[in-house]
């Protein structure tokens, strides 16, 4: 078929790229002049400029395509909130308006598990923590998770298109790890960890996925999906504390020293949120926020529904990362896994 893939030279909409191609399809990698395309290296693909901000740019590229998968949206760290909404929500309203009039077959949609909101019952102790499934809505302040928010904004137009009679499916990954993260060679948890910058962690939990079980989940979405419908993809789930650890385990490093109480990091979130505006920090401010939050996920309706098997352990997701990131020159750590290398 031929696939039009937004944000095509990002994490997830690279590697969907590279499994398409591997699949046969004839792919045109919708990104930006200003995009890297590291992640679409040597890869025969049709390299389409636009911009989702700018919706004349979409029907040009849509023409004579079957399948969309629109994986475009500004993630990270975003000082103006109207960006974050320009691009994630107005943009995703392009697609979809754009979608209906070249009248393309199916649309997939990844959006976030962060689409959800949190959990019901609040902060919790860790113990028997409540599950979130598709069924969840939106039920926190929008100032205080905008990227969550504007993905869940994004979903509404998916479904607004939907009822207009777009085929469209809607995809929620959990937190992805694994290698081909071009944007966050850098900024990543893992390098953060690496080098020694998170002494701690912060009470509250994750659920952590494989970047080829999120492509794997994006491939079945797109035969298997039913239409309107959401579906999580996740792996395990675990505790913010054991997941530094298991990534101070894999690099080398000292393990945290134990989670910094959920109100005190609460308490630092907001004038970090500001100093975050113009340094590094190694922790997102807002996640500072939802600290005590325990995000944990079943993936039951995508394990039965789209047919997924077991996923990758988060041991091997955060290797593959790692491995990766020390390949990369912009990485840290390059120079280091060069001087490893036999005969370097």
């Amino acid at each position: 078929m031929k696939i039009l893939v937004t944000g095509s030279s990002g994490f997830i909409g690279s590697r969907i790229c590279q499994a398409l191609v591997r699949q046969g399809h004839s792919v045109r990698a919708f990104h930006r002049s200003t995009s890297s395309l590291r992640g679409l290296e040597d890869l025969v693909v049709e390299h389409i400029l636009g911009d989702l901000t700018q919706p004349t740019t979409l029907l040009p590229a849509l023409e004579g395509v079957e399948v969309v998968f629109h994986t475009g949206a500004l993630v990270g760290k975003v000082a103006d909130p109207a960006k974050r909404y320009a691009v994630t929500v107005e943009g995703t309203r392009a697609v979809v308006q754009a979608a209906l009039q070249a009248g393309v077959r199916r649309l997939v949609h990844t959006s976030s598990a962060a689409a959800l909101g949190v959990p019901d019952r609040g902060p919790l102790t860790g113990k028997n923590p409540s599950l979130l499934d598709e069924n969840h809505s939106w039920n926190y302040a929008p100032d205080g998770w905008q990227d969550g928010y504007a993905k869940y904004l994004a979903e509404i137009e998916i479904q607004k298109g939907v009822a207009q009679g777009l085929d469209a499916v809607i995809l929620n990954p959990s937190g992805v790890f694994g290698a081909g993260d071009v944007y966050r060679t850098s900024s990543s948890i893992i390098t953060q960890v690496a080098r020694g910058r998170v002494p701690v962690a912060i009470e509250g939990g994750l659920n952590v996925v494989h970047i080829d079980d999120v492509v794997a989940g994006h491939l079945a979405a797109l035969e298997r999906g039913r239409c309107g419908e959401r579906y999580i993809l996740g792996g395990q789930n675990m505790t913010f504390l054991t997941f530094v650890n298991l990534i101070a385990s894999v690099t080398g490093t000292r393990p945290a020293r134990g989670a910094l109480p959920a109100w005190l990091a609460r308490s630092l979130s907001s004038p970090l949120r500001w100093f975050h505006e113009f340094t590094d920090l190694p922790v997102d401010a807002e996640l500072l926020r939802l600290s005590g939050h325990y995000f944990y996920y079943t993936t039951q309706k995508a394990r039965e529904e789209l047919g997924l098997g077991d996923p990758r352990p988060p041991r091997e997701a955060i290797q593959d990362a790692w491995d990766w990131f020390r390949d990369q020159p912009t990485s840290p750590f390059y120079r280091k896994s060069q001087k490893a290398k036999p005969g370097g």
